[in-house]
């Protein structure tokens, strides 16, 4: 613990504090600071990825460009897999090993991208911990525009194993 804050709450605030996140996307994921990304939750549930409708994210066909949807919703299902690695105080490689997508309506608009699988998620990471094999878990992330429309939904495999000392 540092002060009254510990190491997780840091790292949480990190990626939901605007100026913080903003720095570190520009460090770490510069495609991701580029499109506008911003994680706007993120808990014990999972996440929620704002990803902005706009010129840098936009298409020929003036919808979102489906890479930058497929970008938010790893972020969604990627943050907090990196705030419950951090939590578990261990020492765990994370990667993801496959994506599926399913796109149901033309997205126009800004679209928030939510994954609410978290307590399923940790339960993968804490198994990980404890065994040399790697334990594979799908997240599931599904993206909304304003008006409560379903525009797409990801299945997101991470493949999470404890690293040998």
């Amino acid at each position: 613990m540092i002060g009254k804050f510990s190491k997780s709450d840091m790292f949480k605030s990190m990626w939901t504090n605007p100026v913080a996140t903003k720095a570190m996307l520009w460090a770490k994921l510069p495609l991701a600071a580029f499109a506008g990304l911003r994680v706007i939750k993120l808990d014990e549930n999972g996440a929620e990825v704002r990803l902005p409708a706009g010129w840098k994210t936009q298409n020929p066909f003036r919808s979102t460009y489906f890479a930058a949807q497929a970008m938010a919703a790893e972020m969604s299902t990627g943050a907090p897999a990196l705030l419950y690695i951090e939590q578990s105080g261990k020492s765990i490689a994370s990667l993801v090993t496959g994506l599926t997508a399913k796109f149901t309506k033309k997205a126009t608009t800004t679209a928030i991208f939510a994954f609410t699988g978290g307590a399923d998620m940790r339960a993968a990471i804490e198994k990980a911990s404890q065994q040399d094999e790697p334990v594979v878990f799908t997240a599931k992330s599904a993206g909304t525009q304003k008006d409560g429309a379903v525009i797409a939904e990801f299945e997101i495999t991470w493949s999470f194993k404890r690293r040998k000392s």
